[in-house]
């Protein structure tokens, strides 16, 4: 066993947005900070690599909003720190069936929050957009003034340039195996797949896909969190509309509610390309996904032809690409202490269901917030705990259904 001569005040195992964003947040405040990756750095294999993530404040779940407002305000922080763009702004709109349930909450916490927003009828809708989306005579649209896009990619390599730039040691391609209590020093040890170890005073786990995993062969605990692989899709714009779906054009980040529920990002990273992508997908193992698209496209093609009144091709998308999320049964995430032995200075965060990348600038503060001082300042975390899965096995009680589509059949 090869063991490092180096003590960190803490170790970030995953180097996707979360842990990243961590890093970044752990080294800015002075903490001696090493990031680990089990693959190459920016790679394509987990839930942080792609083109474009949509950034909304309109949530259901009201918990959710404050952490959205205060990553908007983080992400333009750390642009401003690194000296390039990863949030592109736009309007956010959202469409669904007069009666969901879901949209009837966002609009609720829209007005609770004070988010600057309109509610449309369908008629209103397509006066809005020209006509560039059309929404049926039961449907109703929510327009808000937060939204936007961000680039994904992009900004984890912002958050690693920022955390090295602040002193943190990142490290590729080391695959934690294990996390053991250092009974001598009272810290923790954490162990590699090539047989080195490390020690540090605290341990955040962010390990996305393999969260499930790495968990069980720790602790023994059986988290409820489960990778599925998802298919994203860009479509064709037809000629003479191009311009119409641009972002700089102020076309907004979309999403449909209802089943099955459809999210989209205007046009930004492919020219006379629109993303409209359904959320949902099939379950995997991280080591042996199908790689193949999982995502069932007669939904999508008429929802395609129907809301863009027939300016974008929805006979195929021209671009599929294959990406995981790791969902619980609840659609919430796990931000907590291992405890058992471990107390509170193992952290772990996953299950982000596909939805938690905007948050990556306030889930890396929070992080490093609990591997400090024990405690998340200004966010109450009841929700994301550990225990809400003993009390029911379905976690978070909610008033309105999932909006993930899961399982697929192709």
């Amino acid at each position: 066993m090869e063991t490092s001569d180096d003590k960190f005040d803490i170790i970030v195992i995953g180097a996707g947005i979360m842990g990243s964003s961590t890093a970044y947040n752990a080294a800015k405040r002075g903490l001696k900070t090493l990031l680990l990756e089990q693959f190459d750095f920016l790679h394509h294999r987990g839930s942080s690599h792609g083109e474009s993530r949509t950034i909304r404040s309109t949530y259901p779940e009201n918990y959710y909003i404050n952490m959205v407002l205060e990553s908007y305000r983080l992400w333009q922080e750390a642009e401003s720190e690194v000296g390039y763009r990863v949030y592109f702004k736009t309007q956010q709109f959202d469409m669904g069936p007069s009666n969901d349930k879901s949209l009837r909450a966002v609009i609720a916490n829209c007005q609770t929050n004070s988010i600057p927003h309109q509610v449309l009828s369908s008629s209103e809708v397509a006066q809005h957009f020209s006509g560039k989306i059309q929404i049926p005579h039961n449907f109703i649209g929510v327009l808000s003034e937060l939204g936007g896009v961000i680039k994904p990619t992009k900004a984890v390599s912002l958050f690693q340039t920022l955390a090295i730039k602040r002193g943190a040691t990142l490290r590729d391609n080391t695959e934690v195996k294990d996390i053991k209590r250092d009974h001598l020093s009272g810290g923790i040890l954490v162990y590699t797949a090539k047989g080195k170890r490390f020690c540090a005073r605290k341990c955040v786990v962010t390990v996305g896909a393999w969260m499930k995993e790495l968990v069980k062969s720790v602790d023994g605990m059986d988290l409820p969190i489960q990778p599925i692989e998802t298919t994203v899709c860009y479509w064709k714009i037809k000629e003479g509309y191009d311009a119409d779906y641009k972002i700089e054009a102020q076309f907004p980040t979309f999403a449909s509610y209802g089943q099955p529920y459809i999210y989209g990002t205007p046009t930004l990273e492919f020219p006379g390309l629109i993303k409209v992508a359904l959320h949902g997908g099939c379950l995997c193992d991280p080591e042996k996904r199908t790689w193949g698209p999982v995502s069932l496209l007669g939904p999508l093609q008429s929802w395609v032809e129907e809301r863009f009144s027939g300016r974008v091709d929805s006979s195929k998308p021209v671009i599929m690409q294959s990406c995981m999320y790791s969902i619980t049964p609840d659609e919430d995430f796990v931000i907590d202490f291992l405890g058992g032995e471990f107390g509170k200075d193992v952290v772990i965060a996953g299950g982000f269901s596909g939805h938690g990348f905007k948050m990556g600038p306030v889930v890396g503060r929070i992080l490093a917030d609990l591997a400090v001082t024990g405690e998340a300042e200004g966010v109450d975390l009841t929700h994301f705990r550990i225990e809400r899965f003993k009390e029911n096995a379905k976690g978070n009680v909610k008033e309105f259904q999932d909006q993930v589509t899961l399982p697929l059949n192709v």
